[in-house]
């Protein structure tokens, strides 16, 4: 039997790749510390970014694999977090209303907890995906 969360989309996959130089895919998908590089190297001088177009698909079943489905969307945390995370609307949506608050009045506490967001959130929605 092969049951398979479908936490992540490859469509939107694909969209952020658009901007992957950014590393915007990288940090959907769960990679951190490559979406990290890839910004401060624009994609790997853009080599990286290339190739990303084709690994997208196997990014996407490692994210579904990893990630655990739930009452939260990951897409909807992604896109909440990427427009209006400095506004913690993205904490809202996950229930968290201290530190939805605490972004809102101090812009993401300055840009830190919105970078920080960027790096954790999947293991977040997970996390509250899992009941705990």
């Amino acid at each position: 039997m092969s049951h398979r969360n479908d936490t992540h989309l490859k469509s939107i996959g694909y969209i952020l790749w658009i901007f992957g130089f950014t590393g915007s895919h990288r940090f959907y998908y769960g990679k951190p510390v490559t979406g990290t590089i890839w910004f401060f190297t624009l994609g790997l001088l853009f080599v990286g970014w290339i190739v990303d177009f084709f690994l997208i698909p196997s990014m996407d079943r490692q994210a579904d694999f990893r990630y655990r489905s739930g009452n939260l969307d990951y897409t909807v945390a992604w896109i909440l977090l990427t427009f209006l995370g400095l506004f913690g609307i993205h904490r809202f949506y996950m229930g968290k209303w201290f530190t939805g608050i605490v972004y809102l009045l101090s812009g993401g506490i300055f840009g830190i907890g919105y970078l920080y967001d960027f790096w954790t959130l999947n293991d977040q929605v997970s996390l509250i995906n899992s009941g705990r």
